[in-house]
Formats: structure tokens, sequence, C-alpha cells
């Protein structure tokens, strides 16, 4: 009986971090969507105008990304967006860990056509 209760405790841990972590990445994959679309129809936009709104994305996604953690530039028709932020992750009750995430993003647009 012991035996079946610590085994029930176990996979609960399991799958609470299983949870949580999850739960990082897919806000971490859509932030990343956001940030990619944004930058696909940032043609008209200066490139501190672009770098607002993936700080605006990462506020929407509850993520801890400021502006020292994102790089945007452009060259041609490429845009290049990157950065990278560290989540604290309570992979089980009362211990949290500093998960490391980093994402960088390469577009090309074509301006002017119609």
């Amino acid at each position: 009986m012991f035996g079946r209760i610590i085994k029930v405790l176990i996979a609960a841990l399991i799958a609470n971090a299983a949870w949580r972590i999850g739960s990082a990445y897919s806000s971490f994959y859509r932030f990343k969507d956001a940030v990619t679309e944004s930058a696909q129809f940032s043609a008209n936009q200066s490139v501190d105008r672009l770098r607002q709104r993936v700080l605006e994305l990462a506020a929407q996604y509850d993520l801890p990304i400021t502006e020292d953690n994102v790089a945007v530039r452009r060259e041609s028709i490429h845009t290049y967006v990157s950065g990278s932020y560290i989540k604290q992750v309570e992979v089980v009750p009362g211990y949290r860990y500093a998960w490391p995430f980093s994402w960088s993003v390469e577009t090309m647009y074509m301006a002017g056509l119609k």
C-alpha cells in the first residue's frame, strides 16, 4: 500500500513538472511565431517600432524580456530579430529552475510589389 502511494506521488510530480515545462515552451513558441509574423509584415515600420512590437508581444505572453534582450536589424529585404530570456519554472513545488530560452528569426519582405 505504501509503495503504491509513493508511485502515485512520483507520477504526480512528473506530471506537474511536464505541465509546467510544457506551458513554458508553449508560451515561447507562440511568442516566437508572433514575432515571425510581426517581422514578415514590418516593411513599413522602423527597426525601433518592430523592437517595441516584440516587447509588447513579450508582455502579452508574460515573458521576462527587456529591451536589452532583443536585437533587430535590417539588411536589404531581410529582417533579423533575435533575443533570449530566462524564465523561472517551478519544476516541483518549492523548487524553481532558471530555464533559458533564445530565438532567432529571419524573414524577407517584398516592398512595393502590387
